[in-house]
């Protein structure tokens, strides 16, 4: 291999790391959004379910998303709480990288 291609090489795996290392903070994030609204399903009122989850919220320091953007039904009389959201991380600009992250209580 040459001196050209181990540069080209190394260029590419320091860009995967970079992006890694943008992407893992959202992804732990997004494990505790769901911890959090499998936590705030105990509620019996949406009211209450979006105050559980502001509390759990406040101390995982979830910032992408807020008890007010949860959407509360119930299913039987199962209380089911689902969320949705978008993270963007600006890799140079005027590029992006768009992160769409959805799920539900359990």
């Amino acid at each position: 291999m040459s001196f050209f291609g181990v540069v080209i090489v190394g260029a590419l795996i320091v860009f995967a790391f970079v992006i890694g290392a943008k992407v893992v903070p959202t992804v732990i994030e997004y494990q505790a959004i769901s911890k959090a609204a499998t936590k705030s399903a105990a509620g019996s009122t949406v009211a209450e379910v979006r105050a559980i989850f502001d509390r759990a919220a406040a101390i995982d320091d979830i910032y992408s998303i807020a008890g007010k953007d949860l959407d509360v039904k119930k299913n039987g009389d199962k209380v089911v709480v689902s969320f949705a959201y978008n993270r963007e991380i600006e890799l140079f600009p005027p590029a992006y990288l768009v992160l769409k992250y959805s799920g539900q209580s359990k």
